[in-house]
């Protein structure tokens, strides 16, 4: 869930991870490319999220796989 102390003081915002795609579709090199400010719980939760999530496809170019550096923005609201 969301982290208490940004629940609790309504902060909100979107948070921006970069990391790479490797040739198996692994993820690797996960960085906070932007972060919410007053919001490291979030910014911790944004990559834990890309951290756990199943491969993905591999980027292709001229019919081979290839790394591709990728930008996730990844929105927190407090409603």
């Amino acid at each position: 869930g969301y982290p208490k102390k940004e629940r609790k003081e309504g902060i909100s915002g979107t948070c921006y991870v970069t990391f790479v795609v490797e040739k198996d579709g692994s993820i690797s090199d996960i960085k906070i490319l932007r972060g919410i400010p007053k919001g490291d719980g979030y910014n911790q939760l944004a990559m834990d999220v890309v951290k756990d999530m199943p491969a993905w496809k591999p980027g292709l170019q001229y019919g081979k796989r290839v790394r591709v550096q990728f930008n996730l923005p990844i929105r927190f609201v407090v409603r």
